[in-house]
């Protein structure tokens, strides 16, 4: 399949000022040259420089199609490491639809989902784990989401793996020695040395585990719920954090019956947030099967947003409200402090919910949406971690790997420990190894790779 000159279009389909066309591999130029003549004589690909070239796209009548620039790219400086032809056309479905079924009639073959990438993989242009940042990159929700890609695709996760991988080498070459002359017992201070290294690369394993959980969040978001009873200021929480009228807002109890779900960038993390009915005891049909979903709703909840009238006093809805969010991470939100004669903010609170930041607001006018969102920052990342700087791993087939290489080291260290024999302790040693190194695609297999690429798009 990589002799196969592939071609398909790369951009959006529908009407838009451009659309493009790739083509990459051996017969890409010729291929090019049965559909495509310049406006003036020229001698297309005569060098190895990149070119682009206006003409035309002529079917087999000699018709023209489309009226085009042509992009001449060869081998190996192009993505795909191979000569690559880029038609950039009207972006309208029927010329791009017609440009590439002449591609296709005289010698092209559709490109599978992700192949271009594939083969800047295969052709050495990327490891795996920058090309699966690619589809990462694209689908970026935020800037800070957009910076963990980036930071996976300029090759930083791959350098931290290969340092790792080469710790791990140099253990088992001291252990090899040892078997080598194994008619010397390994001495105590070389035992340590090589528990010592073995340790250390346990705890770079866990470092990088632990920001696997950032990571998640970054590249997916994270599931928060608004909660109280109702008429607490749910919806016009929902609203100011939008800023938009996104829910209606009335002084009735109950206004909010269904459930309302948005996405919004909360300092570049994406929040997919909830806005639920008033959780309370009804007799109306349609509220009470509102109040059913949002239960249901905030029992999935990464994040509780707990909305409480501070111009009351904590009545039972709300303390059986806090015992439904009790297991939960969260912030509790005291609003309408604008009221005169507030009390519940002077209160001690509940010690279900003890260790829950508090924030207080007037949503009303606006005081303390800043302050709320410094502490839903706080609670989701912490304040030392930033998506620019550090490494996160955002890729659950990455956390796979090093969660099997984690095992693979502690089971090294319990042999120790129970005094394994030497050479069969280089066995996790190298499993480690083998597992950082399906990150890297280095010991991957060829059926996780089409699997991982069957989930781009096609012409990517």
């Amino acid at each position: 399949m990589i002799e196969d000159t592939i071609a398909a279009i790369s951009t959006p389909l529908g009407e838009g000022g451009i659309g493009i066309i790739r083509v990459s591999g051996n017969d890409a130029f010729q291929i090019a040259r049965k559909i495509f003549k310049p406006a003036k004589a020229d001698n297309l690909y005569s060098n190895n420089g990149h070119r682009l070239i206006y003409g035309y796209v002529y079917d087999h009548n000699q018709k023209v199609v489309d009226e085009i620039l042509l992009g001449i790219m060869h081998a190996p400086h192009t993505f795909t490491r191979e000569d690559v032809v880029e038609f950039n056309c009207h972006g309208g479905l029927v010329p791009l639809r017609k440009t590439l079924e002449l591609l296709l009639e005289h010698g092209a073959r559709l490109a599978e989902p992700g192949e271009f990438t594939k083969r800047a993989f295969l052709n050495g242009r990327l490891d795996l784990a920058q090309a699966e940042s690619i589809i990462d990159v694209i689908r970026a929700k935020t800037d800070a989401g957009l910076d963990v890609a980036l930071n996976q695709l300029k090759g930083r996760l791959s350098s931290r793996v290969g340092l790792l991988q080469e710790k791990l080498l140099a253990i088992m070459a001291n252990i090899e020695v040892s078997i080598d002359f194994s008619e010397e017992e390994l001495g105590e201070a070389s035992t340590a040395d090589l528990k010592r290294q073995v340790i250390n690369s346990l705890e770079e394993i866990e470092s990088l585990l632990e920001s696997a959980k950032v990571g998640k969040i970054y590249r997916e978001g994270i599931h928060t719920v608004i909660v109280g009873k109702p008429n607490v200021g749910k919806s016009s929480l929902l609203n100011a954090l939008l800023r938009d009228k996104r829910a209606i807002v009335t002084e009735i109890p109950g206004t909010t019956r269904d459930v309302i779900e948005e996405v919004l960038n909360i300092r570049g993390i994406p929040l997919r947030l909830v806005d639920t009915a008033g959780l309370r005891t009804t007799e109306d049909v349609v509220e009470r099967i509102g109040v059913e979903r949002s239960t249901e709703l905030v029992k999935q909840g990464e994040l509780i947003l707990l909305v409480l009238d501070a111009s009351g006093k904590l009545d039972a809805e709300d303390k059986e409200i806090m015992d439904l969010v009790k297991d939960k991470k969260g912030i509790i939100i005291f609003n309408k402090i604008d009221i005169q004669g507030f009390n519940i903010i002077n209160s001690k609170l509940p010690p279900l919910l003890s260790d829950w930041p508090v924030v207080a607001m007037s949503v009303l006018q606006g005081k303390g949406l800043n302050k709320l969102e410094d502490k839903i920052e706080q609670q989701i990342v912490g304040s030392n971690i930033s998506a620019s700087d550090s490494i996160l791993i955002s890729n659950a087939r990455h956390k796979n790997a090093l969660s099997r290489g984690r095992k693979h080291l502690k089971d090294v260290l319990n042999g120790m420990e129970e005094g394994v024999p030497i050479d069969l302790l280089s066995i996790d040693v190298r499993g480690a190894w083998e597992v950082l190194g399906e990150i890297t695609g280095e010991t991957v297999t060829e059926d996780l790779v089409d699997k991982i690429f069957s989930d781009f798009c096609v012409g990517k």
